[in-house]
């Protein structure tokens, strides 16, 4: 245990380190510079407190400085002050704050791709972290984050880099202000590439469900070749409950009031996907399949009404309705592949089903709804 006079004399040992470096680091030549960066790294490691007081000696500028510096000798530089930088930025609010307004988001590398593996991990693991201004108060210009994001998204080649990436901007994601500064990156197609492994699924799932509510994320959703196969073959991953819910969610915003999504759902073997989900998933993926079906039964409805449909945030184009054409043939189409995928997958699903309270009712519940009567919600 360590006594009270003990902790005095580490207290002054470390801030007398402390106000070494920041001098160093102020005044110093490159090497005095490198060695301020490494002591301030490992005194930041120690905690909080130290991180914030750290702060106060006015380091976070000239380690943004050192970010952006361009001589011979830079590289080591840069990646021990992104370094620094990372312990810091995890300290407190204000930390993450003082370096944007030093610039550090226009101090960082330019050729992203050509960095190596580590420095792209280090620099989105610092973006991750200064993303989290995205919900508050203060003024970030994400227009500067994202491109970096979606460069070392594109270029890295480890897991860990890109669930940093996907952290970074599913916050970014979660300001519909943002969303067309995502979109306009083409990053929907990366999203639902990403979406379809199952390491990184959850969190594009969630990234996709932010910005697929604005009318340009659905459109851009709904020209992507994958969709709507790929988020259907993600709801029968039962060992990812939460990434069903996802998709599911996903796939009610898309085939909300657009007749077409939902026969290009159907002719992709959706409906035999909800049987089982609705079935066997968890509540809220088992809620949203009921409701998917419950869509796709009542295709004789010329028009939905606002209230049958996953809450939409903010100006958000609906789709097309239907045709009374449309809902006729909807209506005969989906008659045949109910009947044809009950007939079909009601054995599977019973026996997955076999031994769990409370399916047996719900199975019959499903198979009184192929009917004339309406689907349970």
């Amino acid at each position: 245990m360590i006594t009270c006079e003990e902790a005095k004399i580490e207290d002054r040992d470390w801030m007398a380190a402390l106000k070494k470096s920041a001098k160093m680091l102020h005044f110093g030549g490159w090497e005095e510079k490198e060695a301020a960066a490494r002591e301030m790294k490992r005194l930041a490691a120690v905690d909080v407190t130290r991180r914030r007081t750290m702060a106060e000696f006015g380091v976070i500028p000239p380690l943004v400085a050192m970010v952006g510096s361009e001589v011979a000798v830079a590289a080591a530089h840069q990646r021990l002050a992104v370094q620094v930088l990372i312990e810091l930025a995890n300290a407190s609010f204000t930390n993450k704050a003082l370096m944007v307004e030093a610039g550090i988001l226009s101090k960082l590398p330019k050729n992203l791709s050509l960095l190596e593996e580590r420095d792209k991990r280090d620099i989105a693991e610092l973006l991750l972290s200064i993303s989290g201004l995205a919900n508050s108060q203060f003024p970030l210009n994400s227009s500067r984050i994202i491109p970096t994001v979606v460069c070392i998204l594109e270029s890295c080649s480890s897991i860990e880099t890109e669930e940093l990436c996907l952290s970074t901007l599913h916050n970014l994601s979660s300001v519909l202000d943002n969303a067309p500064a995502l979109i306009s990156t083409g990053i929907m197609t990366s999203l639902t590439k990403l979406a379809s492994v199952k390491e990184t699924s959850e969190k594009s799932l969630a990234t996709l469900g932010n910005l697929v509510v604005t009318s340009a994320g659905r459109k851009a959703l709904e020209q992507n070749p994958t969709v709507p196969e790929g988020l259907i073959e993600i709801m029968t991953w039962e060992e990812k409950p939460k990434c069903q819910e996802l998709s599911a969610y996903i796939l009610m915003i898309l085939a909300h009031q657009s007749s077409l999504q939902r026969q290009k759902m159907a002719k992709a073997g959706i409906v035999q996907v909800l049987l089982e989900v609705a079935l066997l998933g968890s509540p809220l993926a088992q809620k949203r399949a009921l409701k998917l079906l419950q869509w796709f039964k009542d295709e004789r409805q010329t028009r939905m009404g606002p209230h049958s449909g996953p809450l939409q945030v903010g100006r958000v184009s609906m789709g097309s309705p239907l045709s009374e054409g449309d809902a006729e043939q909807g209506k005969r189409m989906m008659t045949k592949i109910v009947k044809q995928s009950l007939h079909k997958n009601m054995e599977t699903i019973t026996r997955r089903a076999n031994g769990a309270a409370g399916d047996a009712s719900k199975l019959k519940a499903l198979v009184v709804s192929t009917s004339s009567k309406s689907l349970p919600y």
